[in-house]
C-alpha cells in the first residue's frame, strides 16, 4: 500500500511541478514522446544540436536519452549532455533501443552507460539482457527474447550498474538494489503502436523531473502507461482500431487521476 501511495503522490507532483524534460531521442517517436510528456503534465524540449544540448540540460529537471535512430554524432552529443547533466545533478534515463540488434547499437549503449551513470535504464527483455552481457533474440528493435528469467536479469543488472533497471514485457519488472516489483498492467495493443516503449521512458523522465526517487519514478511511469493502455482499449467501439487506440492512449494519460491510478495499478 505504501508503494501505491507513493506512485499516486508522484503523479500529482508531475502535474503540479510541470518539470522540463530534455529529450535526446529518435526522430521516429520524438513527436509521441513530446505529446505524452505534455499529456502527463510535464514540459518537453528536444534540443539535439551539439551546440545547445549541453546548455539546454542546465535548464531541465531530467534528461531522456534514446538511441532509436542511431548515429555516431548523436551518441557523442548524448554522452556530452549526460556528463553535463551529472555535473548539475540532473537525473538521466537511458532507453537502449535495439541494443543487441547490431554491434554498433550494443557498443553505443555501453558507452553511454559508462559515461553518464544513468539513474534508470529501461528496455525490453532483449535490450536489457544485451546490456547485461547476455545473448538475446531481437528482430530490429523488437524483442524476441524469453522473459521467464526477467526478474533475475533486471535485479542482477541493477546491482551491477548501481541504478534502477526496468524490463518491460508481458509483465513489467522494476529493480533497484534490494527492491523489485512486477507491474501487471497494460494491453497487447500497446505493442502494435510504434513508440509506446519510448513514451514509457518519457513518463519515467517526467517523474524523475518532479523530484521522485528513481525507483518510484520508474514504477510510476510504467504503471501510468499500463493503466492508460487498459483504459484506452476499454473506451473503444467495435469498429475502432489501433489509430483510435493511439489517440485514446494520450487521452487516458491526460485524464488519469491519482485515485484512478490507485484503483487500477496492479503492482506486486
Amino acid at each position: 500500500m505504501e508503494l501505491l501511495h507513493e506512485i499516486a503522490v508522484t503523479l500529482a507532483a508531475v502535474k503540479a511541478k510541470r518539470p522540463l524534460v530534455h529529450h535526446l531521442t529518435n526522430y521516429v517517436t520524438a513527436n509521441d514522446s513530446a505529446n505524452i510528456t505534455l499529456a502527463f503534465g510535464a514540459s518537453p524540449v528536444m534540443a539535439s544540436d551539439p551546440g545547445e544540448a549541453t546548455d539546454m540540460v542546465a535548464k531541465a529537471a531530467a534528461l531522456v536519452l534514446n538511441i532509436g535512430t542511431l548515429s555516431a554524432a548523436a551518441v557523442d552529443t548524448m554522452i556530452a549532455t549526460g556528463i553535463r547533466a551529472g555535473e548539475l545533478g540532473v537525473p538521466v534515463i537511458l532507453d537502449p533501443v535495439g541494443a543487441g540488434a547490431t554491434p554498433a547499437r550494443t557498443a553505443a549503449a555501453g558507452r553511454i552507460i559508462r559515461a553518464t551513470n544513468p539513474a534508470v535504464v529501461r528496455g525490453n527483455a532483449a535490450e536489457i539482457k544485451t546490456v547485461a552481457g547476455l545473448s538475446a533474440a531481437i528482430r530490429g528493435v523488437d524483442s524476441a527474447a524469453d522473459e521467464t528469467d526477467g526478474e533475475a536479469v533486471a535485479t542482477g543488472l541493477a546491482a551491477s550498474l548501481g541504478c534502477v533497471v526496468v524490463l518491460t514485457g508481458q509483465t513489467d519488472i522494476v529493480a533497484a538494489g534490494g527492491r523489485v516489483c512486477r507491474i501487471a498492467n497494460g494491453h497487447p495493443w500497446l505493442a502494435s503502436v510504434t513508440g509506446t516503449g519510448c513514451m514509457a521512458t518519457s513518463l519515467i523522465g517526467c517523474c524523475l523531473g518532479a523530484g521522485a526517487d528513481p525507483y518510484i519514478s520508474a514504477v510510476t511511469g510504467i504503471a501510468v502507461m499500463g493503466v492508460a493502455g487498459e483504459l484506452a482499449h476499454r473506451s473503444l467501439r467495435p469498429e475502432d482500431g489501433i489509430g483510435t487506440f493511439r489517440v485514446r492512449l494520450f487521452d487516458a494519460v491526460f485524464t488519469l487521476t491519482p485515485e484512478t491510478l490507485l484503483r487500477c495499478a496492479k503492482i506486486g
